[in-house]
């Protein structure tokens, strides 16, 4: 067990510790979508949207794959800009103030916009609200100070 702790890398810096935050952060947009994937089964979708009119169901599809795309872009781009957005380039800050904004949005609305009653019940839903909000909070604390330690 030693051994395999000796080879991991250290953490000499703040430069390196927001590194591998933004390496995580990367990924952890990936993770966002393995829970969104889930959606549409577990809340029921199916049933619930044959209530609305046929343009009302398609225009909650095409929300529902524009957020996904939107997500897809911000690990992608977070994993492929990574040099770009520690080095302080323009565009990375850019991205990195916008993807961070766009999460601490998304925290606001839960806590300010949705009731807590009208979440689905269960424990299950409950462990999963705290892990998102958990890892959405990482995510725009992550390209928040990206943004603000480079700008």
């Amino acid at each position: 067990m030693a051994h395999v702790l000796a080879s991991w890398p250290v953490l000499h810096s703040a430069q390196d510790v927001l590194s591998l935050a933004l390496w995580l952060a990367g990924i952890g947009h990936f993770c966002v979508l393995i829970a969104s994937f889930q959606v549409p089964s577990r809340l029921g979708w199916k049933q619930d949207l044959q209530k609305l009119t046929p343009f009302n169901r398609k225009l909650m599809w095409v929300h529902g794959g524009f957020a996904v795309l939107t997500i897809v872009a911000f690990g992608t781009l977070t994993l492929a800009l990574h040099d770009e957005m520690l080095r302080g380039d323009r565009a990375g800050l850019g991205l990195a103030l916008f993807i961070g904004v766009y999460w601490a949005l998304r925290i606001a609305v839960d806590f300010l916009y949705y009731e807590h009653k009208d979440w689905p019940a269960g424990p299950g839903f409950l462990v999963g609200h705290i892990l998102l909000t958990t890892l959405f909070a990482f995510l725009a604390a992550t390209n928040l100070a990206v943004f603000f330690v480079r700008m």
